[in-house]
Parts: structure tokens; sequence; C-alpha cells
């Protein structure tokens, strides 16, 4: 009896790999791209508006792309975030720099200090936003540096800044808050509530067409914001996959397998044709494909200098940049 049970698990566990396909991830951190994404929903839950996150925005002076986490456009103002998920004690040292020092590591983490780094990139993407024909009135764009983790103890040296937000102001933000928030530029423009919304819509236009990090979305609301490469898989697949490159796609979700006869399944891949007219895709213009579950995605993540392989069977989405 133990014998047929056992059989039977096994059995179970070759047929569930073969046909879900094998869903375990490479070693990769998505914890600061989770985090941001995190951050990004809860501003707009909490503010309303849209937010961008991942920016790459271009920055003549250093001929390099600027990366921004998080921007927000609301009605009143538009704000660029830099989410720091520092655990530990944080503290300014004599440079300026942001030193953390958590009981796990035995030596301090010295980074960069945030606030300085948002406000450089306000100036560089409202010098973007400039150049693309939409001049900001004069306060419109702020910068804040978002500390969302409950392990973060700032020093009071940090805490006192108005461009920081510590965990403890974080949790408390309200819609009628103006902790760590600017308040309310009611001035900020003088036209018509059209106007207004015309002005938003451009911006929201612009930063949508903006260059930004690719999204990988894995099982389990994992995220992960880097570069896609390529395709790997037997040469009927690949080529089945042609089509799926930026230059022609926005986004593609990956859905269960089908099976078609009997010991093969298949996954089936809806992707949108890339539209710079308009904003996603109605669900009549989607179009499919089906590959093998064991196909794979070569995926470059942010901040790692080797590129991973991700199997499409543990893959939910990808948006492309343009």
């Amino acid at each position: 009896m133990w014998v047929e049970i056992l059989c039977g698990v096994v059995i179970y566990q070759l047929l569930r790999r073969y046909f879900a396909g094998d869903e375990e991830f490479p070693d990769v951190d998505s914890s600061h791209s989770d985090v941001a994404f995190a951050v990004a929903a809860r501003l707009e839950k909490i503010y309303g508006g849209k937010s961008f996150v991942g920016l790459r925005i271009p920055d003549h002076d250093s001929g390099s792309r600027c990366h921004i986490d998080v921007v927000l456009v609301t009605k009143r103002e538009l704000m660029v975030v830099a989410v720091r998920n520092f655990a530990g004690f944080v503290e300014v040292d004599k440079d300026g720099n942001w030193v953390c020092t958590t009981d796990k590591k035995h030596r301090p983490e010295t980074h960069p200090n945030p606030v300085r780094e948002v406000g450089k990139q306000v100036e560089i993407l409202r010098s973007y936003l400039e150049q693309r024909g939409v001049p900001l009135p004069e306060g419109h764009i702020i910068g804040r540096v978002v500390l969302p983790n409950p392990n973060c103890r700032p020093s009071y040296s940090i805490t006192f800044q108005p461009e920081a937000i510590s965990f403890d102001k974080w949790r408390e933000l309200k819609p009628d808050s103006s902790i760590g928030i600017s308040s309310w530029i009611k001035d900020a423009f003088k036209g018509s509530k059209s106007e207004q919304d015309g002005f938003n819509q451009k911006l929201e236009f612009i930063l949508s067409t903006s260059p930004m990090w690719d999204r990988l979305e894995l099982k389990g609301d994992r995220n992960i914001l880097g570069e896609f490469m390529e395709f790997k898989g037997n040469q009927d697949d690949v080529q089945a996959l042609r089509n799926l490159k930026r230059s022609k796609v926005s986004q593609f979700i990956i859905q269960k397998p089908s099976m078609l006869g009997f010991g093969r399944s298949r996954l089936q891949i809806l992707y949108s044709s890339r539209d710079y007219r308009s904003e996603g895709s109605l669900a009549s213009e989607w179009k499919e494909v089906a590959v093998k579950p064991h196909t794979e995605v070569l995926f470059q993540p942010l901040h790692s200098k080797k590129a991973r392989k991700f199997k499409l069977s543990s893959v939910v989405s990808m948006t492309l940049s343009a």
C-alpha cells in the first residue's frame, strides 16, 4: 500500500512539473522593485493621480540616463519619489552620506545622500519635460525620500528634513495630511478645470512614453525591473516568439497551459502591438501564440551584472519600454 502511495506521489510531481513547468526562480532579489511598486500604489490610493515606476530620464549634462524610482502625477503637483528600503539605524556622516548599521552586518553600509539625489532627479525631470514642451509652473514639482521599512531607524538629522518620510510618517500618511508632503499649490494654474485636466493628461502621456525599465512580473507577487534580452528554447518556439520584441510589442501576458492532445502542453501568450497614440489595448486587439512551458526569457535585472533565465511558466506578464 505504501509503495502504491509513494509511486502515486512521484508520478503526480513528475506530471505537475511537466505540465506546469519548474516554477523555481533564480536567486534574484526583487525586494527593491516590489517596494517601489507598493509605494507607488499607496501614493495613488492616498492622493489619487497616476504613478510611473522605474523611469530612465535622459540627462544631457552627463550623457547618461537618470533612474527614478517613482513619479506621481496629481491634479496639483508632480512628485519625484526615491524609495530607500533601509533596515537598521541610519545616520548622516561628515560628508553628508547616509550610513546604515544593522545587527546582522558587522560593517556599516554607506549610501549617497538620497535627499541630494532626489533633488538632482527633480531638476533632470524638469529639464526633460521642458524639452518635450511642458514647462512646469514654479513649485509644481517636488522631491521626497520614502523610508517604508518598519525596521528603519533614522537619526534626528534625517527625520527633521522635510523631504524625508520615515516609516512612522509613511504609516500615518492620509489624503488630508501634510506630513512629509508639500501643501497643495492652489494657484499653480490660472486656467479652467479643463485646461488643468489637459495639462495633466499631457504630463501623463509624456511620462508613459518616456524611457523606463522593463517590468517582469513573476508568480508570487514578485516584480523585477531591468531589461528584456531574448527568449531561449527550441527553434520552433523561439521562431513563434519572433514578433515579441520591444519595437512591436508593449506587453505580453502568460496564461495557464492548455492541453493539445495527450502528453502535449502549451503556454498561451497574449500580446498587444505597440501603439503610442493610446495607453493599453482592447481585448479584441490582443494576439495569441503558444509555446512549451519550459521556454525561457533572458532578463537583465536592475543593479545586477548578470542576466538571468526565467521559465515562462513562472512569469505572469512582461511590460516592455519603448
